[in-house]
């Protein structure tokens, strides 16, 4: 039993290495990490003469409709018109947006890249144009390319977070696990950097219990992509114990998936985000546990960037807000699935 040890220390660093206002995992997301000032100091409410583009990565995700609403929001409070655009995770039509709102003359654009690596061109026209780009939750790696400012999680601690969960769930049976990832986003790369990285230190120090993940298949960070993918991957793979879904939609689908094929006694799913599906979902026993994101700080955040950036001020380029484990004790405890339900 000394071996699993580790564990509960790992889980007690991760949740000191959070700030005071992120390490209690019930919370209202309201309160900006690193915040000096309140971002409506310098720009009182009143005619909204500025213009911001927001192209989300897609808005069938209600984590991307709590950013566009709490930018919208944060930037109303500050003279700022939110145009929200939905990109449905097509770089094509990304971009396509991006060369709207560079025509529209927005003040800045801001968006969640569908795709870390071929968004690039577009971001480098808005650069040419002299528009400010913001990115959210998922960052742009293209070389090049000028971001003035990135808010964002701690993918790769919440990696980690997912990583010890699946140890803690599987026990010392250990077992096969399935990875859903979607390797176009920078995010979702770090999460299973982050899951693969606890994973391999787990197996360093047990004899018995290895994990091992057997199959890396693209989840899609969508629910029906999700579901295909598992239900295609428990043909393939009938010892499954475990699936790690890089975000909410895919572990729900995963979840289906699972449940059609009477195998939910024997398999136990991670998810990662705590929209309030997932959180619902870990309620009523369907996930395990979740990293929880904190998106509403996100479209805050961005605004308080780009004030100061017009403000010719100096600012954090880049926030990363951390994680933390949400699991079945947390959810009979939540305010937000107490009003719900």
């Amino acid at each position: 039993m000394t071996k699993y040890v580790w564990l509960p220390l790992l889980l007690a660093l991760f949740t000191l290495g959070c700030s005071s206002e992120e390490s209690s995992v019930i919370q209202d997301d309201n309160t900006l990490v690193d915040s000096a000032t309140d971002p409506g100091d310098d720009k009182p409410t009143g005619a909204l003469d500025g213009k911001i583009g927001y192209s989300a990565m897609s808005l069938k995700n209600p984590f991307f409709v709590i950013i566009s609403e709490s930018l919208t929001a944060a930037g109303a409070d500050n003279g700022f018109a939110v145009v929200t655009t939905d990109a449905e995770t097509d770089v094509n039509k990304q971009a396509n947006q991006i060369e709207d709102f560079i025509s529209q003359g927005v003040d800045a654009i801001v968006l969640n890249p569908t795709d870390r690596l071929a968004i690039g061109p577009a971001i480098k026209k808005a650069n040419e144009a002299g528009i400010p780009v913001f990115t959210c939750d998922l960052q742009c790696v293209a070389e090049d390319v000028e971001i003035a400012g990135h808010i964002g999680t701690d993918n790769f601690q919440g990696g980690e977070l997912a990583g010890a969960a699946m140890v803690e769930v599987l026990g010392e049976e250990g077992g096969e696990v399935l990875a859903l990832d979607f390797k176009q986003a920078n995010s979702c790369v770090l999460r299973m950097n982050g899951f693969k990285k606890v994973i391999d230190a787990h197996n360093a120090t047990t004899e018995t219990g290895k994990i091992t993940i057997v199959a890396e298949i693209n989840g899609g960070g969508d629910q029906d992509i999700g579901y295909k993918a598992t239900a295609d991957s428990l043909k393939a793979h009938p010892n499954l114990r475990g699936i790690f879904g890089i975000n909410d939609p895919c572990a729900l689908g995963a979840w289906q998936a699972v449940k059609e094929a009477d195998r939910l006694e024997v398999i136990s799913i991670i998810g990662f985000d705590g929209e309030l599906a997932g959180k619902q979902a870990i309620l009523e026993g369907k996930i395990y546990a979740d990293p929880i994101q904190f998106p509403k700080q996100m479209g805050q955040g961005i605004i308080e960037k780009l004030i100061a950036y017009q403000a010719g001020e100096e600012y954090e380029k880049t926030t990363l807000i951390p994680t933390a484990l949400y699991k079945k004790e947390d959810a009979e405890k939540d305010p937000e699935l107490q009003a719900a339900n």
